[in-house]
């Protein structure tokens, strides 16, 4: 299999986050009913667009730090930050799943953050 340099890793990665943290913020009623979440009041709307402030830094940051020079410490810091988030994600909405917080797409959630951690793991042992 063919190894994606950084730079185009780093974009994909925010791209996919940036995308995620507009549509909470712009969209919560739509995206959360996916979810099985019920978006109740003013507060819960703050909620999901708070939640994307954090989205939201994960994209520029790994935006900011697309040029990062193949095997420097701050590549080796920078992917296993973004791995340990995405196990965080993992964690988080595997949770939300077998709580049943999350039902119908929410199943998705912890597969999605699986695939982040994967991929931030291979760029990880690529960048040693």
């Amino acid at each position: 299999m063919k190894k994606i340099n950084n730079r185009t890793f780093l974009i994909v990665h925010s791209s996919v986050y940036a995308i995620f943290a507009i549509a909470l913020f712009f969209l919560p009623q739509i995206m959360w009913p996916t979810y099985g979440l019920h978006l109740n009041d003013k507060y819960a709307i703050f909620l999901s667009q708070h939640n994307s402030i954090f989205l939201g830094g994960i994209a520029i940051l790994g935006f900011l730090f697309r040029d990062v020079e193949s095997g420097s410490k701050t590549a080796h810091k920078l992917f296993t930050g973004l791995m340990l988030t995405n196990i965080l994600g993992i964690i988080v909405t595997f949770y939300a799943a077998v709580t049943e917080i999350f039902v119908g797409f929410g199943w998705s959630d912890p597969a999605f953050f699986m695939l982040m951690a994967v991929m931030s793991y291979m760029k990880l042992k690529d960048n040693k």
